[in-house]
């Protein structure tokens, strides 16, 4: 009789919503596998490999995981729609790492309303730090505008008196980093803007932007482009011979996907910020963590380009939503997966800089809020000065 009274609270202490079970945990996302920005795609192919390595060692807290990931071709359109097959007809627990700010946004408030956890946004929308207003959603790196008012305090201390150019996507998320670097400027920052030129993520390329903003005169380029124009501009001020400091914004950072196809030698001196480990850097080749990140890649991973820096980013997210499972317990109901994920306190993934470590709470939706500058030298970013603490 006692065995069969404990039996029974042990399963009452379990609890679930849709998409989580004894068996498993469904986890959901969107992602552009193709489209212009389909360079992000590996985000989720990366983490599907992880969670087939977590689901090798016996799963989270012996469940498995079933991710299911789908195309939005980064169309805010498609992304609702594929959303809502995942929220509704999958019936995930949760949705993981969705990609982009203007296909987010398209289910910032569905997701809200439906109460589903929307974790570790990949984008960096200052919006997504919002537990007032939208308690199920949160962020993943440092948010844009933090990034970009860390450059404008750069170019401040290094060219007080630049003539200042800014190619950005003309959506949520280039408006977000384009604020960050007028309110990091300030009072200067009318005087010091030479020149802005938006492009459209269905345009073809961005040379006639560049070629604009060239003719401003300006010394000093922020790049405020998503990966397929990022590199295009990267190309194009080279061959054109202009020779501003450049500015790059992190989510384009990736030697591989970016770089590369740009030009190692074209993007000598480009500066930009990073978070985590540049799996291009020499300094990292005995870090334990990397070297447990290349182990992982050669055996769940091999056709994954261990150069390319969004293969380090997607793994380190697909580590933080492991622990938020394993401290969730036996109580995989929506309510607390958002309760865990907001309780984070300096977890280390492995593959952030010493020093950038993940720390939530009720009232704080920003898990990163640290970084450091680096500049290219044709190999590698090398980081300049010390982390930043942009909480302090």
């Amino acid at each position: 009789m006692l065995a069969l009274v404990l039996g029974a609270t042990a399963q009452a202490q379990k609890r679930y919503d849709p998409g989580a079970s004894d068996a498993s945990i469904k986890i959901g996302q969107t992602l552009p596998y193709s489209g212009p920005a389909s360079a992000y795609a590996v985000i989720g192919r990366v983490q599907a490999a992880y969670f087939r390595k977590v689901n090798d060692e016996g799963g989270v807290n012996g469940r498995r995981i079933d991710f299911v990931s789908l195309d939005d071709g980064y169309a805010p359109p498609k992304t609702f729609e594929v959303s809502r097959r995942l929220v509704e007809q999958e019936k995930v627990l949760l949705l993981f790492q969705t990609v982009g700010t203007p296909t987010n946004m398209a289910i910032h408030e569905y997701v809200n309303a439906r109460k589903v956890p929307h974790l570790f946004v990949a984008t960096g929308a200052s919006k997504w730090n919002d537990p007032v207003g939208h308690p199920w959603t949160m962020g993943w790196q440092p948010n844009y505008q933090t990034e970009t008012q860390v450059y404008a305090r750069d170019i401040l201390k290094e060219r007080p008196n630049a003539r200042i150019a800014v190619l950005y996507q003309n959506d949520d998320y280039g408006k977000d980093a384009l604020k960050g670097l007028r309110d990091g400027l300030g009072a200067k920052a009318a005087g010091m803007i030479a020149a802005e030129a938006s492009y459209e993520v269905t345009d073809a390329t961005i040379d006639s932007q560049i070629l604009q903003l060239k003719a401003s005169d300006a010394d000093v380029l922020v790049n405020i482009a998503t990966s397929k124009f990022a590199a295009q501009a990267i190309r194009k001020v080279h061959d054109i011979g202009w020779q501003p400091r450049h500015y790059l914004n992190n989510i384009s950072q990736s030697v591989g996907a970016v770089l590369t196809p740009a030009g190692l030698n074209k993007s000598v001196g480009l500066i930009t910020s990073i978070y985590n480990k540049d799996p291009t850097d020499p300094k990292w080749a005995d870090d334990p963590a990397m070297q447990e990140w290349r182990a992982f890649m050669r055996r769940y991973y091999p056709e994954g380009n261990v150069e390319d820096a969004l293969n380090v980013y997607g793994y380190g997210a697909a580590r933080a939503l492991v622990q938020v499972l394993k401290q969730c317990g036996d109580d995989l109901t929506r309510q607390n997966v958002m309760r865990q994920a907001a309780n984070l306190r300096n977890f280390e993934t492995g593959v952030e800089l010493p020093g950038v470590r993940l720390n939530t709470s009720p009232t704080r939706h920003a898990p990163m809020q640290a970084m450091q500058l680096a500049r290219f030298d044709g190999k590698s970013w090398v980081e300049i000065g010390h982390v930043i603490n942009v909480a302090d």
